[in-house]
């Protein structure tokens, strides 16, 4: 593993390798920065479950979603079609959504918070006698119950069941077609639905009823019969007295309805102003109390706020916009955010931004995150600081090494006995040279520590010169070399010729 770092360590003591390393981290920090830019200008995308898909809702958030699009918002909607209100409410607490439309009454997601209420109905009862003044007046009549959806007739019994009339009186279910036909055969006394007072449908079922009752004024037809009947009023002649239809209706309010909200937090109080339901005749003539059931606009309670803030403000922001294809956008409200903390079907923190004008700038969202970039970015520039003292501290190791072994050969020299051992100490001073000189090639190198290197070379083969000549000295001779014959004298001129 040792020997790995080394090798690792030597390649790095390159230049060309450094320039590379120093490539790489300019390169990762610049697709860092894009990479930032990118996502922070890309569209959030946030998925929402439908249910059921084609609803007054559902058309009302498809309209959403394409009006943020032909705007070019940053958000965008992803629909999710589901069967029902109920499913897509579990869509929502399996975490397989980021938002979703929530009856509450049918199903709660134990992780969903208020958006926005999409839709409220209300659940009015229409009595055709005008005996029937408050709930108890219901008792042993006959009561049909017209539905638009599956939830309906488990809301009206609920209430029924608060005032102990659901087994006091005769409950019949139908549909909407179905109801002038039993208004007809007086087969009825009340009937109760659940729709927006301001809606279409309300204001429908409220006139049928009304011109039943005033037929039956009209006409001096009897009511059905049930406990506390009486006769239609008469003129002073004994003909029947053609009052406005209204007389002959009555709104039942459901006095009771702060209780049942705080027995069922599914339910909220509501007030239907006068003429909401019919403006001739007024209906109601005054203001009347009862309960209501909510469309809400739900999100994960770990969705961030940011996005979530904007979607909220997108969506009243563009209200007009979606009310040219779909009116039903009119009956949109924010939730009460008086009790936010403590209320029991809590409004969501991105939301709350919105209502309140509390929304964060890009430094409340992201300042952390900038802090702690800018802490990065040091301690990375720390980090290849420190690299950099590591490898020169490195290679000044790597002089001071060279400059320790010329020392010791320094030494050795003076202490070597034959030629051999005087040899191999100059060869290794010419690879501590070559070594030195390749630093110095490719390196900034101080004048003291190449004063030290040369004077250093320069004495370790002066000793190994010296000491060479002290062997010959010694011996008279070049050591290791057989002693030369001293060559015979001739005397110039005494040779023969």
């Amino acid at each position: 593993m040792r020997a790995v770092f080394e090798r690792i360590l030597r390649k790095l003591r390159k230049q060309e390798w450094r320039y590379a390393l120093g490539a790489l981290i300019l390169a990762a920090s610049a697709a860092l920065a894009a990479l930032g830019y990118w996502w922070y200008l890309t569209p959030k995308q946030i998925t929402l479950a439908v249910g059921p898909w084609g609803s007054a809702e559902g058309r009302l958030i498809e309209a959403y979603g394409q009006a943020l699009a032909e705007q070019d918002k940053d958000i965008r909607l992803k629909l999710v079609p589901y069967a029902d209100v109920r499913r897509s409410a579990q869509a929502l607490q399996d975490k397989t959504v980021d938002l979703a439309i929530v009856r509450p009454d049918v199903f709660l997601p134990n992780n969903g918070l208020t958006v926005a209420i999409l839709r409220e109905e209300a659940v009015i009862i229409v009595a055709l006698r005008s005996d029937i003044k408050n709930m108890a007046g219901l008792a042993k009549k006959q009561l049909a119950v017209v539905t638009h959806h599956a939830a309906d007739l488990p809301a009206i019994r609920t209430v029924l069941a608060h005032y102990d009339l659901d087994r006091n009186l005769t409950l019949m279910q139908m549909a909407a077609g179905d109801l002038e036909e039993a208004l007809k055969a007086k087969r009825i006394n009340a009937v109760a639905f659940v729709a927006a007072p301001a809606s279409r449908d309300a204001s429908e079922l409220v006139r049928m009823v009304a011109q039943t009752a005033a037929e039956r004024v009209a006409g001096n037809t009897p009511a059905p019969k049930g406990a506390g009947e009486r006769a239609a009023p008469k003129g002073p002649g004994g003909e029947a007295k053609n009052e406005d239809a209204g007389n002959g209706v009555t709104i039942v309010p459901i006095e009771q309805s702060e209780a049942l909200a705080l027995k069922l937090p599914t339910l909220t109080q509501l007030k239907i102003p006068p003429g909401t339901l019919s403006g001739r005749p007024e209906l109601p003539d005054e203001e009347v109390e009862t309960v209501a059931v909510s469309y809400r606009l739900m999100a994960r309670s770990d969705l961030d706020r940011g996005p979530l803030s904007k979607l909220t403000q997108y969506l009243f922001q563009m209200r007009s916009r979606i009310a040219q294809t779909e009116p039903s956008v009119n009956l949109l409200t924010a939730p009460d955010d008086d009790t936010a903390t403590s209320a029991a079907l809590p409004n969501h923190p991105g939301a709350l931004d919105y209502y309140k004008r509390e929304q964060l700038t890009f430094m409340d969202r992201y300042g952390d995150w900038v802090w702690l970039g800018l802490l990065f970015g040091g301690s990375l520039t720390s980090g290849v600081a420190w690299v950099g003292q590591f490898f020169i501290r490195k290679r000044r190791e790597l002089i001071d090494e060279i400059l320790d072994r010329l020392m010791c050969i320094l030494s050795e020299a003076r202490a070597a006995q034959t030629v051999p051992q005087l040899d191999a100490l100059a060869l290794e001073i010419d690879s501590l040279v070559t070594h030195a000189v390749r630093y110095a090639r490719y390196r900034t190198t101080s004048t003291r520590t190449m004063s030290a290197l040369i004077l250093s070379i320069d004495s370790a083969r002066a000793a190994i010169l010296d000491r060479r000549r002290d062997m010959i000295d010694s011996t008279g001779s070049k050591p290791g070399s057989a002693a030369r014959k001293p060559a015979p004298l001739v005397a110039v001129g005494s040779l023969d010729v």
